[in-house]
């Protein structure tokens, strides 16, 4: 048996993942454990998780792994700087001492952020983008497929093109900073208010409600496509080379107006710009996805890096573009650039091989985190003074079935935490599709957040078809489609997409769109997770028994945690998040708690404020 612990960690949302005998057994982020956000710190929690799980627990593992190269990414930095003497040598000033004192011996650092592993353990490094590579390619259901890896910017690669076959992976071509896709998108998310690496989906959300008005602008000034996939970005109006802004001050004249702060109200012009952006970085990946047909021949693509989160434009490629099927990793931001790289570790640097997948992705329904028994949960309930009572299986589903008929909203927390940034069942937040108050409801009284942002549906995959117009499977709720024309209401649908609308935001959230309002967005679109009975057997007999008595093989799915927290780990933080909302039920397991009854709330104890 070899084990390979995967390590991501210092730029955001640091994560461990161990591979055992080339078989993903683990996978969590950090922030699950710390309860701070988007935790860039070393992942000691999540690693001893792992470690754990595998039956390591007091044991090392064979090999480490971390997901970038510091050598290569401090020369870039030094290069940049250099480039721009005098206007980077500020920049380099505050970085330097943490890089000379850190990264620059990271294989020490990790060694004692382990806690003392010996030098008998390898340390290893992947390249940035070979960890995201690795981790769209090996997991996925393809025995060959071309492979994209789209982010901000690892050591110098921002956009790479890659060709996976077998056990094998190579490199093809590449886009290099400082011509970023995914440092544009931010630039975009920052200037409307949201914070940049966790507000992306913000802007994504708010996109629909605005007209491409700056589409032409953003293509003249700031953005030249190429046919052939590759881009550059005319560097007048970004500052990220020289300070700490993303933009500069030519940016903010080019778009009207200075950033928005994140209390002031969101204006036409902020939606405006959101779609903007959103419709050229969908052309944009539209066009790598063409050339990485024309350069592979395949007909499957693997995506990965945190531009493969925008699951918009991953619709889109899937509808619109040459490939057959699209695969992508559940965790395709930095978290799972720990998975990568231990993957990579496995086939590229020990050269062992890739059985066939035959059909079957290996992420598990990405259901890698740590799971509680029922004696466990039990007595975190007691000692935490709740009031519970158990259910039996028979009793159970049916019985949450019938609560989210009845209008409830139901905390489902079951097995094992998901890996990567959504819910999928497992650390969730529930609730009846067809309702016409359940979006505001959820946004603002549970959620807390801000009443535009739409919710999800998971729906059993053999009706998602006849729901929406989307062909196959959309395990990992990273595919957006539209809701069949049959389903919609477009006398009522708030505002056509690219019409003027001139009610106010709020307005247009509340307008009924479908049949299934609390899961279509203005567009007519939903972000879909189709539910098998393989990756998810327990979720999937919700979903068996709420069809059952309703009809409607769909629910809303949203992930259980509230604006600026993370997504709950333990039973103790499910409780202490639901007595703090206006859920009306959870489940733990086989445990049902009535919000009615509980004592009074108890304090929450993660850092909010960076959403």
């Amino acid at each position: 048996m070899q084990s390979i612990l995967g390590i991501s960690a210092h730029y955001h949302d640091s994560a461990a993942a161990i591979v055992v005998d080339g078989k993903v057994v683990a996978a969590a982020q950090e922030e699950r454990f710390t309860r701070r956000k988007n935790d860039d710190a070393f992942p000691v929690h999540a690693a001893r998780f792992c470690l754990e799980r595998a039956g390591l627990g007091g044991k090392w593992p064979d090999v480490v792994v971390f997901y970038d190269k510091p050598i290569p990414k401090f020369a870039r930095v030094l290069e940049t700087v250099l480039g721009l003497v005098p206007g980077g040598l500020g920049t380099f000033v505050r970085f330097a001492p943490g890089w000379l004192s850190e990264k620059l011996d990271a294989r020490g650092g990790i060694r004692a952020d382990l806690g003392g592993l010996p030098e008998s353990v390898p340390v290893l490094f992947t390249e940035h983008h070979q960890a995201h590579a690795a981790s769209a390619f090996y997991p996925s259901p393809f025995d060959s497929a071309a492979v994209l890896a789209i982010d901000g910017v690892g050591e110098y690669a921002t956009t790479t093109l890659w060709h996976g076959s077998g056990d094998g992976l190579e490199a093809l071509e590449e886009v290099r900073f400082p011509h970023s896709l995914g440092l544009l998108y931010s630039a975009f998310t920052a200037h409307c208010g949201f914070r940049v690496n966790s507000g992306e989906y913000k802007l994504m959300g708010l996109a629909p409600y605005g007209r491409p008005a700056f589409e032409k602008v953003i293509r003249d000034r700031l953005i030249d496509l190429r046919a052939d996939g590759s881009f550059r970005l005319n560097l007048e109006h970004f500052d990220f080379l020289r300070g700490q802004r993303l933009t500069n001050e030519r940016f903010d004249a080019l778009l009207g107006g200075p950033p928005r702060q994140p209390d002031e109200r969101i204006l036409a012009r902020h939606a405006d710009m959101a779609r903007s952006i959103q419709v050229v970085t969908e052309e944009a990946m539209l066009r790598l996805a063409r050339r990485a047909h024309e350069r592979t021949g395949e007909r499957h693509l693997a995506l990965a890096g945190g531009v493969a989160l925008n699951c918009v434009a991953n619709g889109r490629i899937l509808r619109e573009g040459p490939f057959e099927k699209v695969w992508v990793q559940p965790a395709a931001g930095d978290a799972g650039g720990a998975l990568g790289a231990a993957l990579a570790a496995w086939h590229l640097h020990a050269r062992q091989p890739r059985p066939s997948p035959g059909g079957l992705d290996a992420m598990h329904g990405s259901c890698l985190g740590p799971e509680h028994g029922d004696a466990e949960v039990a007595a975190v309930l007691d000692r935490m003074g709740a009031v519970h009572e158990r259910m039996e299986d028979e009793e159970l589903f049916d019985r949450a079935a019938a609560w989210l008929e009845a209008g409830e909203v139901v905390g489902w927390f079951q097995g094992r935490m998901e890996f990567g940034p959504r819910a999928l069942g497992n650390r969730s937040i529930l609730g009846d599709p067809r309702s016409a108050e359940m979006q505001a409801r959820m946004n603002l009284r549970v959620k807390f957040r801000e009443s535009f942002r739409p919710f999800a549906p998971a729906v059993l995959a053999e009706h998602a078809s006849a729901l929406f117009e989307l062909e196959g499977d959309s395990p990992y709720m990273l595919l957006v489609a539209p809701v069949r024309e049959a389903l919609r209401r477009p006398d009522a649908s708030g505002a056509a997409p690219g019409a003027e609308g001139g009610e106010d935001l709020s307005e247009r959230v509340r307008r009924v769109r479908s049949t299934l309002p609390a899961i279509t967005h203005v567009d007519w679109s939903a972000r879909i997770q189709t539910v098998d009975r393989e990756t998810n057997p327990r979720f999937r007999r919700l979903l068996e028994a709420w069809h059952a008595r309703t009809g409607c093989p769909a629910l809303v799915n949203t992930s259980f945690n509230v604006r600026g927290e993370p997504v709950v780990c333990t039973p103790e933080d499910a409780y202490r998040c639901f007595v703090n909302t206006a859920m009306d039920r959870l489940v733990i397991g086989n445990r049902v708690l009535q919000r009615s009854r509980q004592p009074a709330p108890v304090p929450q104890v993660f850092e909010p404020g960076r959403d």
